[in-house]
């Protein structure tokens, strides 16, 4: 807490920054599979929840459309960081280097998978928000655990399988989507049920030093 001391730090502008380094340290991770016991899962999911649990502190504090706005720039910046890694592994590598095969390994863009990403963040960043700020009108902002795990529940079910169906699909039989689906799933929603007293805490905070909490309603459109 002692980074938000003094009053000329602007919390938003941490919590941005937060965000968009979790939308890309997940993508470029999710490269490896890994294999734990009866799971297996892309290593990108062990970061990923904190994307939803910095877009449940930034909506419930600065409602619906600051969260929508930090989308907006997260989408944009994982494009161009996909656009610069496949631009730079284009360009002709130098006779000395011999690590093109290694690049391309880790961090040669695959579009399918790209697009998949950023639909399935769009959609369920969207979703998470839209109903976190809904219910904490009809709880006249009460009940935030339940509208925290609640929330950030529907958001991920939906980005998981939004992503999965569209990177996956046809590449791998139905039972074996539907369990990586519900792995994926499970570990995010244990993820948040699991840090939510300390993101319950760190709101409060936030409120306190920033002497707000939103009561917006959400947006009925993408842009307004």
């Amino acid at each position: 807490m002692f980074l938000f001391a003094k009053k000329h730090v602007h919390v938003y502008e941490l919590l941005s920054g937060l965000f968009v380094m979790t939308l890309i340290v997940s993508n470029i991770a999710s490269v490896k599979m890994v294999h734990a016991g009866p799971l297996v899962f892309d290593a990108g999911t062990i970061l990923f929840p904190l994307a939803y649990i910095v877009g449940d502190i930034v909506t419930e504090v600065y409602g619906y459309r600051k969260m929508r706005s930090l989308l907006y720039v997260g989408i944009m910046t994982l494009l161009l960081t996909s656009v610069t890694f496949w631009l730079v592994g284009m360009l002709p590598a130098d006779v000395s280097w011999t690590n093109q095969s290694s690049y391309d390994a880790i961090l040669g863009v695959v579009w399918r998978i790209v697009a998949a990403s950023i639909a399935a963040i769009f959609i369920g960043e969207l979703i998470n928000s839209y109903v976190l700020v809904t219910l904490k009108i009809k709880t006249k902002g009460k009940r935030l655990w339940a509208r925290l795990v609640g929330s950030s529940g529907v958001g991920s079910l939906v980005d998981t399988t939004v992503f999965s169906l569209l990177a996956f699909g046809g590449t791998m039989p139905a039972d074996t989507m539907v369990q990586l689906i519900a792995t994926v799933f499970c570990i995010k929603i244990v993820t948040e049920i699991a840090v939510s007293p300390l993101t319950m805490r760190v709101i409060h905070y936030i409120k306190k030093h920033e002497k707000l909490d939103s009561f917006e309603a959400p947006a009925r459109y993408l842009v307004d």
